[in-house]
């Protein structure tokens, strides 16, 4: 009987497993130039914040927690969302300025973790994948509802308990938010946080998660602002580090800042230089008319002309950025109160979807890759005669120091979800021809 040399056929079967390999489609989100791809084909996306998705999972009755989020999943697939914007962990537990903090908390004390709580991302993660849905996650937080930057400086004493219970003005919060930037002990503590996230290994898919290409981005915070100038180079080399130390750890997906725009630096140069860093991937601005005083309260319809100009010189003068350093950005957050600022779940959305319109309408346009709406409110509904959040009160789109129902998009608002399904698809059609 002649023998085989088996050599060849090693080579031969190295060859094929290589090619196998390549043939393999890459599913992480890539970002080039001004665009975001997956597997080689552009990717626009219509999308939302859904900040508490991995939070439903840890309701006491599971079955309830899981089955609304599974829901709330599938209707959002339904109506084209295929990217949401969710919490990583919060920091502590109880009133934080005053406001009731969500929870359960990743990090209940200083570098104490119930690592349990990681257990509502591994649902929310697993079920995006099955759907196809890409998650952007924020690590920890510029504002008290989930702990924050507050609550390390807390632990580490560097401000007084006393913010605990009481709230302090505007000028109070810069001063004492800008600290966190000089506060080692502080940001040692978030970085601990981020690692522990970074890595986790998913223990419904086995996954790990720097592995798992449902997950799009990472994002150093939600809002992270040097709240005063005094504070900008301290947080210039608190990006410039925590981003390239996450980029060590996971080099298979994007890293972002979770940034409002040049509102949030109160300086377009500064928004330019923190997003010129070669490990921040693209760049994220966040719209807020009400908050910013665009319209006089009460005066939403009549004030629509004015906010609609105002966003699209907003959006134009930071995607001039974008377009500079020849990176995607994603209009992260905007939202709009109910017709008459009504938080009647009930009422009307008109102006609301006017705005949203003209938003979703610059998809495409410039740099511009995505765009995430404030904020899904799911099948939740406001507790009747009750303004603000209770712990044990439904989670929605609206944090705790917010008016619940403000900002929320319900499941019910056929029209408003009309105009999204319209934008996802054209979005989608995009995507496939591109």
């Amino acid at each position: 009987m002649m023998r085989l040399n088996p050599i060849p056929l090693l080579i031969l079967f190295v060859m094929i497993l290589a090619v196998d390999l390549d043939a393999r489609p890459n599913l992480f989100v890539k970002a080039k130039g001004g665009s975001f791809y997956v597997n080689g084909k552009l990717y626009r996306f219509v999308g939302a914040n859904y900040w508490y998705g991995g939070l439903l999972g840890l309701e006491k009755d599971k079955k309830q927690g899981i089955e609304r989020l599974r829901k709330e999943l599938d209707f959002l697939r339904s109506q084209g969302v295929s990217n949401l914007r969710l919490m990583g962990g919060a920091e502590g537990s109880g009133l934080l300025n005053g406001v009731t903090r969500v929870g359960p908390p990743l990090q209940p004390e200083q570098n104490k973790f119930d690592e349990s709580v990681l257990e509502g991302l591994d649902i929310v993660l697993a079920e995006m994948a099955r759907r196809k849905m890409k998650a952007v996650i924020f690590f920890s937080n510029n504002w008290e509802w989930s702990g924050g930057f507050q609550q390390y400086l807390i632990w580490n004493g560097v401000v007084p308990g006393k913010w605990l219970a009481q709230k302090p003005t505007w000028d109070e919060l810069r001063d004492i938010t800008a600290k966190f930037y000089t506060c080692r002990p502080c940001m040692d503590g978030y970085r601990k946080q981020t690692e522990l996230i970074l890595g986790r290994t998913n223990k419904l898919s086995g996954m790990k998660y720097t592995d798992d290409p449902a997950i799009m981005a990472w994002e150093l915070a939600n809002e992270p602002r040097p709240m005063r100038p005094a504070a900008n180079d301290a947080y210039r080399r608190w990006i410039k580090e925590t981003a390239a130390m996450i980029k060590s750890k996971d080099r298979n997906h994007l890293v972002t800042l979770g940034h409002e725009g040049y509102v949030g630096t109160e300086d377009i140069k500064l928004f330019d230089d923190i997003h010129a860093d070669s490990n921040i991937d693209y760049l994220t601005i966040h719209i807020w008319p009400k908050n910013w005083s665009w319209f006089a309260s009460g005066k939403l319809a009549e004030g629509l002309p004015t906010v609609v100009a105002k966003t699209e010189d907003y959006i134009k003068e930071n995607t001039a950025v974008a377009m500079r350093l020849n990176k995607p950005l994603v209009l992260e957050e905007f939202g709009l109160p109910r017709d008459g600022e009504s938080l009647d779940p009930y009422s009307t959305t008109g102006v609301r979807d006017s705005f949203f319109e003209r938003v979703f309408s610059q998809i495409g346009r410039r740099n511009i890759a995505g765009a995430n709406f404030w904020a899904f409110g799911g099948t939740a509904r406001p507790a009747k005669g009750q303004v603000f959040w209770k712990a044990g009160d439904e989670y929605m789109g609206d944090p705790p120091m917010e008016e619940q129902g403000l900002n929320s998009v319900f499941d019910r608002d056929s029209s408003t979800w009309k105009v999204i399904r319209r934008f996802a698809a054209s979005s989608q059609r995009r995507n496939r021809t591109t």
